[in-house]
């Protein structure tokens, strides 16, 4: 009788079973309603048996469609279920379609049914946590925010690829100086605030005319986008007009910039270094009263030439600068700059020490310096001959940037005051550089000596006594260092035509210029400081030095083809505006350990872009996608050292809507911005 039961039982769930499977069959064919290309999933079951209880259970599974390469339809498993403890045909049917309308990211009506919505939540879990969808919509079952679109992948297009990353650091520098908010409160209107940092952004990243510039600002540059101008709208006028508007500004905006860095990064300009270097024009410039010419000292004398001279501290930042006439000598020129110079320093400046080159340091400057309430360090103009050491003083070393010896003692000289003293530096490796020219001149001159003892015994030689002695003095004058050392004997005959030339060194004489080599005089009237600080001190001069060679070639201060004077103090205080920015951003990047030049991070920076990306959605839409590039490591770690953003945006998106005709036939287009 058990066993009668037994087998009836069995035969009442597979019935059952059967039932059920029926309508898993149904639920099935009716989820046929999605697209199979969609991937509509359903549940199918199977019957297994416990192997402890030794009872029979139903194992559920969800299943997906696809279509194989043929194009016809098949069906596979997505995730094993197992136990679906009390869950009616019509629950199942509700969760197979939620999860449906989740993986299309649809809205959906959440059910009352407690056990639908956990069956729901706990499945959709499991396909995000194992990976088994290809396209995760939302965790968290709400409406999704991402943008999802159907993409014609033929029609994906870039364009408008523009530089981003030097004009963003620049325009940030620029903005974190204050400069915007310094025009604008002085008479610049909005457009021409954004104007005037466009063009000085312009001349930092890529020095040009301004015809010049105003097509990289149009084709190559984002910088027009990033201060919100329109490009067509950018002029050669314009950009002349707005740099002589700011030239009008000059001495109140150098003021405001030199306290602005004092204030952001804390310094207290206790030493300031004074240099000059010249710029050389092309063309004749005769409407220029200040094109002149000169002593060039990039050996274009032939050309008329412009001063510049600047007041920078130890930093690299301009304190002062100022433009003279093109003949101007240097030691003329620390008179009008040294009054100045209080007015362009922070207030907590005290008995500064100024810092200049030989070809200022006369009598009459120093003695300047000292009465204006300042102390000087400067390279004696002439060496000394006649002066001793203290006894009782050793030599104190230190080591220059390649690890050479430098000696350091002071010394005294029957001339000096009481108010300052001389330090000799006996250099190594400027012993090794002196030694080299010195030796190169030698062969030089002697091979020019040859050339015309060579021409007095030729058949057709220059013999005469009077053009031997000119083309002598000619070679002695392009070898001034090295002809004291040669004693030069001419034989002539009776009607001046020489007959030989002989010549020998003068041991005495190189025995006397080898023991100079390497060897200088500082003069200073910092009394009573180590000789190491002093000579620290002297150093920083190659700070102005560097300054004046960022100009000249990385913010491409020469040659000046502009023809009046107006025209060309505005060209050449763009420069240096140009350069407050460069040497912000460098002086910063120093601080961090980053000591590349100001052309190589342009050029890293530029690897940083913005483009326009173009496609077409299953909907007739032209979608526009601007947006900036990753930045590289090396431009991530530039940008993190200068604590700055690193793009102006994330992304801007354009929607060009369908095109269709209205009612009176008319095509209308649309566009939809986000």
């Amino acid at each position: 009788m058990l066993k009668c039961l037994t087998v009836f039982y069995k035969f009442l769930l597979m019935r059952c079973g059967f039932f059920q499977i029926a309508l898993w069959c149904s639920i099935a064919i009716d989820s046929q309603r999605y697209n199979a290309d969609l991937c509509a999933m359903f549940f199918k079951t199977a019957f297994r048996t416990d192997p402890q209880t030794k009872e029979l259970y139903i194992y559920y599974r969800l299943v997906e469609n696809y279509r194989n390469i043929l194009g016809d339809t098949r069906q596979r498993t997505v995730l094993s279920i197992g136990r679906m403890e009390g869950i009616k045909p019509q629950e199942l049917w509700a969760v197979a379609d939620g999860l449906n309308c989740l993986y299309r990211g649809e809205q959906r009506l959440f059910s009352d049914n407690a056990m639908v919505e956990r069956y729901i939540g706990s499945i959709w879990e499991r396909l995000v946590s194992e990976k088994k969808l290809d396209i995760v919509r939302d965790i968290h079952f709400k409406e999704s925010s991402k943008d999802w679109q159907k993409i014609d992948m033929q029609s994906i297009n870039n364009k408008d690829v523009r530089e981003l990353g030097a004009e963003w650091i620049s325009l940030q520098t620029l903005r974190r100086l204050g400069v915007d908010i310094f025009l604008q409160g002085h008479g610049f209107t909005t457009e021409e605030t954004c104007l005037a940092l466009s063009h000085i952004i312009s001349r930092a990243v890529y020095p040009a005319s301004e015809l010049k510039t105003v097509s990289f600002m149009q084709e190559n540059s984002s910088v027009c986008e990033l201060t919100g101008l329109s490009p067509q709208s950018i002029t050669k006028d314009r950009l002349y007009n707005v740099s002589r508007k700011l030239y009008s500004l000059k001495d109140s905006l150098e003021h405001y910039l030199s306290c602005k860095t004092n204030e952001l990064f804390d310094l207290e300009d206790k030493i300031i270094l004074y240099d000059l270097t010249n710029t050389y024009f092309e063309g004749e410039m005769r409407g220029n009263r200040k094109a002149l010419r000169g002593r060039s000292k990039e050996k274009r004398s032939d050309c008329p030439l412009l001063v510049l001279a600047l007041v920078v501290n130890i930093e690299g930042f301009i304190k002062y600068s100022t433009i003279y006439e093109g003949n101007r000598s240097d030691s003329t020129t620390l008179g009008d700059m040294i009054d100045k110079l209080r007015l362009s320093t922070s207030e907590l400046t005290h008995r500064a020490t100024v810092v200049i080159d030989a070809g200022i340091a006369t009598e009459t400057n120093l003695a300047l310096i000292v009465e204006k309430g300042y102390d000087y360090v400067c390279v004696s103009r002439s060496n000394l001959k006649k002066y001793s050491c203290i006894e009782g003083q050793n030599p104190v070393y230190v080591q220059d940037h390649r690890k050479r010896k430098i000696a350091l003692v002071e010394v005294q000289t029957e001339h000096q005051s009481d108010r300052e003293y001389y330090l000799k530096v006996s250099s190594e490796g400027k012993a090794l550089k002196e030694s080299s020219m010195y030796n190169l001149f030698i062969k030089r001159f002697e091979e020019g000596l040859q050339i015309i003892a060579k021409a007095i015994t030729g058949k057709h030689g220059i013999k005469s006594y009077d053009r031997v002695n000119q083309r002598i003095g000619r070679l002695k004058q392009k070898y001034p260092s090295v002809h004291r050392m040669y004693q030069i004997e001419l034989e002539k005959n009776q009607r001046d035509v020489c007959l030989s030339m002989h010549w020998q060194r003068i041991n005495e004489q190189e025995t006397a210029m080898e023991a100079n080599q390497g060897v200088y005089f500082i003069r200073t009237s910092l009394t009573g400081r180590p000789e190491s600080v002093i000579w620290q001190i002297y150093n920083c001069i190659r700070e102005v030095e560097s300054s004046i060679r960022c100009l000249k070639s990385d913010l491409n201060l020469r040659p000046v083809f502009h023809k009046t004077d107006e025209a060309t103090d505005a060209h050449l205080h763009l420069g240096l505006l140009a350069y407050w920015v460069v040497n912000t951003i460098r002086f910063q990047l120093k601080k961090e350990g980053i000591h590349a030049d100001w052309r190589e991070i342009v050029r890293v920076m530029n690897t940083q872009k913005c483009v326009t990306t173009t496609m077409c959605n299953d909907r007739g839409q032209t979608l526009a996608v601007r947006c900036c590039s990753q930045p590289a490591p090396k431009v991530r770690m530039i940008y993190a050292a200068l604590k700055m953003k690193e793009a102006p945006y994330i992304r801007k998106k354009s929607v060009v809507l369908k095109i269709e005709p209205n009612e009176k036939g008319r095509v209308e287009k649309q566009v939809d911005t986000s």
